[in-house]
């Protein structure tokens, strides 16, 4: 039992530069004397380890990326045109009102928007661009939905409605946003519209406040 109690003894090989263990226990080092051999670690140490944490503080301090973000404070003084698809206008409409309520969230004037009408998604980015490109607004929201039917018809307007917002605000250079729903059926598009699902109009009219 003495054998086993001596065989269960535990040690540390030190790898600290003390003499003192060194020399009596062949750098063996017994748990009880960690504590004060820590302790005697010099302050130059101590010092150093300080000055480089601080070092690296100040690179990371150097090294921080700028973030350049939109504030949604405020957006009094801005102008805005919206332009709204009539087709459909059981779903475009309560998205209108979503983005006009937004816009008065945020201390948009009344005199500050104009709301135009078009036929359908599918002019949408003729009118934008126009827009855009007088210079009276900082953003244009682009309203519409398109709802899938039993033909091809539903891609073609919702591609060209998509690339037709895209192309006017690149050739204006004022933010077009796209609020243009396309859906597989009614009830997607009335939960969009202030349903279940929020009213995209509503972030539509955020996401030009942020970017104007």
């Amino acid at each position: 039992m003495a054998s086993a109690s001596a065989s269960t003894q535990c040690f540390v090989q030190s790898r600290l530069p003390f003499r003192e263990s060194h020399h009596h226990n062949n750098g063996i080092v017994r748990l009880h004397q960690l504590p004060k051999m820590l302790l005697s670690l010099s302050s130059e140490k101590a010092a150093a380890f300080a000055i480089g944490r601080k070092e690296r503080s100040c690179f990371a301090q150097t090294a921080a990326v700028r973030h350049l973000v939109g504030s949604v404070t405020t957006a009094h003084g801005l102008r805005f045109a919206v332009v709204v698809a009539r087709f459909n206008e059981i779903i475009t409409k309560p998205l209108l009102e979503g983005a006009l309520a937004t816009f008065k969230n945020y201390s948009v004037q009344e005199e500050d928007i104009d709301v135009v009408w078009v036929p359908g998604s599918f002019e949408i980015g003729v009118v934008a661009q126009s827009l855009g490109s007088s210079g009276r607004y900082d953003a244009v929201l682009c309203i519409g939905a398109v709802i899938r039917g039993d033909t091809t018809h539903y891609d073609a307007v919702a591609n060209s409605a998509a690339s037709g917002v895209l192309s006017a605000g690149l050739k204006s250079g004022v933010p077009c946003i796209f609020g243009v729903l396309t859906c597989d059926n009614m009830e997607q598009a009335l939960n969009r519209a202030g349903g279940k699902s929020g009213n995209k109009g509503a972030e539509t009219a955020l996401t030009a406040v942020s970017l104007g």
